[in-house]
């Protein structure tokens, strides 16, 4: 094994563990480790590469077929064409702490990132959801921004505190809650309700989205509520960790005001 680090502005930044090498990364998936990525050189062939295939496959583990070039430039050791980047935190899955949740008589309030992809921003909203006793953290494991040192650096530590739950498919997950009995809450400007028309004292998810795109069709036609930010000046639209951050802080004024 071998870490990578990278430098900003010449400050030494926590580093991510890397595995290389198609052995390796067969032993660290037995072991158990998370994996946040995996780079597979395009061609690869062989039966031991087919094992660690088939392992990707059985443990749902996605992974990107770039050129030798790229993998090059990762590390200059015999990777034999594959290398592993283990993640900081292990992930969990919302069906398993729901219940948990419920069984401890809290009332959950839950956040949804719909295609947030900068490491900064998942880190910003990381730490103001850990300070909100938001439960979990919903992401997708295609299309998320990765939980890499800026991410955890980001979270000042509150991705190592708050769960997160890495789910296949959000629509999925989102029809799930419903079915538990949290309502799904988007926030986004398709809609004239205003965060503040929203109750929610009762079980919440709240969903955000990327800020070019929004949220997905898929979980806007299947959510229970719609609710806009207000806006009053002339830049119509705020940093998603912002904006999260004023959601989930009505929620919370709700939360205390029906204590």
């Amino acid at each position: 094994m071998q870490h990578f680090q990278r430098r900003d502005q010449g400050e030494k930044r926590e580093s991510n563990q890397m595995v290389f090498g198609i052995r390796a990364v067969i032993e660290a998936i037995d072991s158990g480790k998370e994996m946040e990525s995996v780079f597979v050189q395009r061609g690869l062939s062989g039966s031991l590469f087919m094992e660690l295939k088939a392992l990707l496959k059985e443990h749902n583990i996605g992974f990107q077929q770039v050129p030798i070039e790229k993998l090059n430039r990762i590390t200059r050791k015999n990777h034999q064409g594959v290398i592993a980047v283990i993640s900081p935190i292990t992930y969990q899955n919302i069906e398993d702490l729901l219940p948990l949740i419920y069984e401890k008589g809290e009332v959950p309030l839950l956040l949804m990132l719909d295609g947030v992809t900068d490491v900064r921003n998942m880190g910003a909203i990381a730490r103001t959801a850990e300070c909100a006793g938001v439960h979990a953290l919903i992401v997708p494991k295609k299309g998320s921004a990765e939980i890499n040192p800026d991410a955890i650096k980001t979270s000042a530590g509150a991705l190592y505190k708050i769960p997160v739950c890495r789910q296949d498919a959000l629509g999925k997950t989102g029809r799930f809650l419903i079915d538990s009995g949290v309502q799904l809450v988007v926030g986004t400007e398709k809609t004239n309700d205003s965060i503040y028309d929203v109750d929610y004292a009762v079980p919440t998810c709240i969903v955000m989205g990327a800020e070019d795109v929004g949220v997905s069709d898929d979980l806007i036609r299947i959510s229970d509520k719609l609710a806009r930010i207000p806006m009053f000046g002339e830049i119509k639209s705020l940093n998603v960790s912002v904006s999260a951050g004023v959601i989930l802080y009505e929620a919370i004024r709700q939360r205390q005001l029906g204590k």
